[in-house]
């Protein structure tokens, strides 16, 4: 099997290094092995072989990827800001094979129409994209199959667990307040509406993540000799020759599974590899740029203070951070332990047991339902003259743009031994489509482990436009929330403090819903304000670090072109969430599977090896992937 934590020396050079072992890369290592058995590849990745592991292959476990102490998860310290009450907000991303997908909440969405065409890039507008985003999926919903693929690597369905209960509450509460249930928001058309979530989870309870489905059943079936990967080994730079033609890459051991500095006889001395025809980067919005920089390719002023010389001068790379905001609020409710996911992380549930009695709430994310939301004329006004402007610009003739997504997670992110009492507490999450705010991410140095300079830059644009869409979606929430079935009260800690007297305050226990038809609470400015301030001290990261090496001309900061090419290099490949030009109202994890299919059909082509890869790929789908339990193209309902 062709994995490995020490490369044999036969692999001192291949013909295509994949430079980060995250979602998209191992889509295009994947493909690339499938186009020529003649084809060598390497992934290099910095974490560890997570095949099989039950934090990542059973999604109910995915909670357990929060915790500082996860082994699989990346965590990337920003820098201290004043529009976020002065706090260093923590980003995670994937550490381990697979990236994000095997790390991530599993939702299943996609972006709209509006967003792959506004990135005005020739081969990747939405009806270009349409083709590479069936091409990934087995689609087990309702929606129109028109729109979604059939025989794909990667199922979508709604796993083995829905609390239906909740799930229509969701449903329910957000008709009362003018938003109707459709049975596909994912066409690229729809939106203001409410969807029963699907999932990147397959029938059988099982995580869709891209290892497990792009690399893993190639390296178990012994057919792939072609195809390796390196685990626990981080990329340093690539290395260009004279003419700036990507010949290599230099790397080290992860320090992460080294004994520490004062017990090593030696320091690690970094190897190198060499790539016959092409190196691409694949390690993530937030690490992508950091390689690059690293590599001499950036912003020249920031490479000569971090004292690396300069290749190509690209100021586009790292700059322009984005994120989707996100916001977490708790409510009590009359739901069950058998209802949530919250027994398989504050102790109840033996997990071993669970795993062993194939528990259907292990194959869950807890995601039953969710929608697609924008604000009335009469709210967009109510948000004032500034906001008025914004929308008017980015979002009035764009109709198929939401404003905020807004899901039910029935699940408590929080210290559960501190609950005020035993019922169930679950989540409510609002997050922001498209930012207006931008950070940026640089190294601070050659080292690969030195701190990084990490604005998120969550809040800062101008005239606070995404805290207002932010307070927007809390009240929208709450009305929705007063109005479920499933409604108890609402945990105070994890809402506003309103002032004293105030009639928006937060209620701590009821015996069911307590609005109805056109009840409105009331908000005074001073409510407002308190919203605001719980706002800036809990905003966070969704995972969605996008846009850091975008796809664009030199002139507009970009840094690669159409063909995923850096400007003013040769050979060289950028394939992950670090080019898209603008943001997707969607969860991204869907974006990087076809930014991953797009970018290997490119490099397949460029290699001239069009036309294998469909042969080879079919004689795949009858071998069994023994991890999951599944067939790589198919997966058993049973």
């Amino acid at each position: 099997m062709g994995i490995y934590t020490k490369l044999p020396k036969e692999l001192d050079e291949v013909d295509v290094i994949v430079a980060g072992g995250g979602l998209a890369g191992c889509v295009v290592a994947g493909r690339l092995a499938e186009a020529d058995p003649d084809l060598s590849i390497l992934v290099i990745e910095q974490g560890l072989n997570s095949y099989g592991a039950p934090e990542v292959v059973h999604p109910g476990l995915y909670p357990r990827n929060l915790f500082p102490n996860s082994k699989y998860t990346l965590f990337w310290q920003g820098n201290e800001s004043p529009q976020l009450a002065d706090r260093k907000p923590i980003v995670p991303s994937g550490g381990t094979l697979g990236g994000g997908s095997a790390i991530n909440w599993m939702v299943y969405t996609r972006g709209q129409r509006s967003d792959y065409d506004s990135w005005n890039t020739p081969g990747w507008a939405a009806d270009d994209m349409l083709p590479f985003m069936k091409k990934f999926e087995t689609y087990h919903g309702v929606g129109d199959k028109e729109w979604h693929g059939d025989n794909g690597p990667v199922n979508i369905s709604k796993g083995t667990h829905t609390c239906k209960k909740a799930e229509q509450s969701f449903i329910d509460s957000a008709n009362e307040m003018g938003y109707n249930e459709l049975k596909d928001l994912q066409n690229l058309d729809a939106n203001n509406a409410t969807e029963r979530w699907l999932k990147y989870i397959g029938p059988n309870g099982r995580r869709q993540d891209a290892a497990h489905r792009y690399i893993h059943p190639k390296l178990q079936s012994g057919d792939y000799p072609n195809l390796h990967v390196a685990c626990e080994k981080q990329v340093i730079r690539v290395l260009f020759d004279d003419d700036k033609k990507a010949v290599g890459v230099e790397y080290q051991t992860n320090p992460k599974f080294l004994p520490n500095p004062e017990f090593m006889t030696a320091k690690q001395t970094p190897r190198t590899v060499k790539a016959r025809k092409m190196v691409v980067l694949s390690a993530g919005a937030n690490a992508t740029p950091l390689i690059l920089e690293r590599s001499g390719v950036g912003n020249k002023e920031i490479l000569d203070r971090a004292g690396v010389p300069l290749v190509e001068e690209l100021p586009g790379v790292g700059h322009d951070y984005q994120d989707h905001h996100l916001t977490l609020y708790a409510y009590r409710t009359s739901l069950s332990s058998k209802d949530t996911i919250n027994a398989l992380s504050d102790g109840r549930m033996d997990i071993a047991e669970a795993i062993k009695n194939t528990d259907e709430r292990l194959g869950t994310n807890a995601m039953d339902a969710s929608g697609k939301f924008r604000p009335t004329e009469e709210e967009v006004d109510a948000l004032g003259p500034e906001f008025r402007k914004a929308w008017d610009r980015e979002f009035k003739d764009r109709p198929d743009r939401p404003l905020m997504i807004i899901a039910l997670y029935l699940c408590y992110y929080g210290d559960h031994s501190m609950l005020p009492d035993d019922a169930e507490y679950v989540s409510m999450a609002n997050w922001t489509a498209y930012p207006f705010s931008r950070g940026h991410i640089h190294i601070t140095s050659k080292d690969v482990n030195s701190p990084v300079d990490f604005d998120v830059g969550y809040l800062k644009d101008e005239d606070d436009n995404d805290l207002k869409k932010h307070i927007w979606a809390y009240k929208l929430q709450r009305e929705m929330w007063r109005r479920m079935d499933i409604f108890r009260g609402e945990l105070a800690s994890s809402h506003p403090r309103f002032p004293e007297g105030s009639k928006a305050a937060v209620v701590e226990k009821a015996d069911g819903p307590i609005s109805k038809g056109k009840d409105r609470i009331e908000y005074t400015a001073e409510d407002d304000k308190a919203i605001e301030q719980k706002v800036r001290e809990i905003v966070s990261t969704t995972w969605h670090s996008l846009g850091t090496a975008k796809m664009a001309p030199r002139e507009k900061k970009g840094v690669d072109d159409a063909s995923c090419g850096v400007h003013g290099t040769k050979n060289l490949k950028l394939a992950d969430l670090s080019i898209p030009p603008e943001n997707v109202g969607a969860n991204t994890g869907g974006c990087a599977f076809v930014v991953g299919e797009r970018a290997a059909d490119i490099f397949i082509k460029e290699l001239g090896l069009e036309g294998n890869a469909e042969k080879r790929r079919d004689s795949g789908n009858a071998r069994q992937d023994s991890a999951t339990g599944e067939r790589p193209n198919v997966v058993p309902v049973n």
